[in-house]
């Protein structure tokens, strides 16, 4: 069996223009940078966009654009502000939306963002609504495409939030492992308990948040006891026709999630990496 690996990047930065000058103050803290903002650019965004390869002699050999070959997402409001302060950048991670299209045989690595960075279970449904569907038009404007997926922020969710993604047209999003409760193969009957890692994490998961939409989950390898302090591994969630019937949430009666039987699929782990300096895990 074919193995795979699947990097994903969450890239997000706050607005922190000053709403009377709608512009970014100088930060003291972010010396010698002028704000936080230009030195995450500098220190990450770009140097994901010009990747050094190093040959044994540590000599560079050739400069990548990691946006290419992995899933990402950027937050709209840090995309505004790249557009306006480092197009150069900002373009190259277009750029690398379009090259990637065309590796991955029309399939673009880039994600959509909920698009204030809300934690959506504590959203209305109205302002569920507006988190998502602002979230895609920022991206048609940025991408020029729809988008497949979408990220939630913290990866916090309930079914209504996986609704409003069905309703317009995300196919997946990215949970944390610990979000599963209970597992079963699609022909058994009897459901168990699980916690992450106590599972196959190479294949696909399958949920439905409706009769008629079923979310079809890429889980991560299990998290060590010892998390790096600059790492977050997530799952990938897909929306296929429906495979089971059981609804999301853990508090609800029946069980929560469903597994597929294996398929000839090849073998994929997915990580997610982020910016923040501890891992965070939402189980809503």
């Amino acid at each position: 069996m074919e193995k795979y690996i699947c990097i994903h990047g969450h890239f997000y930065q706050p607005p922190r223009e000053n709403p009377w000058l709608e512009d970014v103050e100088l930060q003291d803290s972010a010396y010698p940078y002028h704000d936080w903002n230009a030195r995450i650019a500098e220190e990450c965004y770009r140097q994901n966009a010009a990747s050094r390869v190093l040959s044994s002699e540590q000599k560079v050999v050739d400069i990548v654009n990691n946006y290419e070959r992995m899933s990402f997402n950027f937050g709209p409001t840090l995309l505004s502000w790249l557009d306006s302060h480092q197009p150069d950048i900002y373009e190259k991670i277009l750029a690398a939306d379009r090259t990637s299209r065309e590796r991955f045989s029309g399939h673009g690595s880039a994600l959509a963002q909920a698009y204030n960075h809300m934690i959506m279970p504590l959203a209305n449904p109205r302002d569920k609504e507006t988190q998502v569907l602002w979230g895609i038009r920022d991206f048609q404007k940025r991408f020029g495409r729809d988008p497949e997926g979408m990220w939630l922020p913290e990866a916090a969710v309930d079914l209504p939030t996986l609704e409003v993604l069905v309703d317009h047209g995300i196919e997946f999003t990215i949970l944390a492992p610990r979000q599963a409760r209970r597992i079963r193969r699609l022909e058994a009957r009897r459901w168990r308990n699980v916690n992450e890692g106590q599972f196959d994490t190479s294949v696909r998961i399958a949920v439905t948040c409706r009769p008629v939409v079923t979310l079809s989950c890429s889980f991560t390898m299990p998290r060590p006891r010892r998390t790096s302090p600059t790492a977050v591994c997530f799952t990938a969630v897909r929306i296929w026709p429906p495979v089971c019937s059981s609804p999301f949430p853990a508090t609800m009666a029946r069980p929560t999630w469903c597994t597929r039987p294996p398929t000839a699929s090849p073998s994929v782990t997915t990580t997610a990496m982020e910016t923040w300096p501890w891992p965070i895990v939402c189980d809503t």
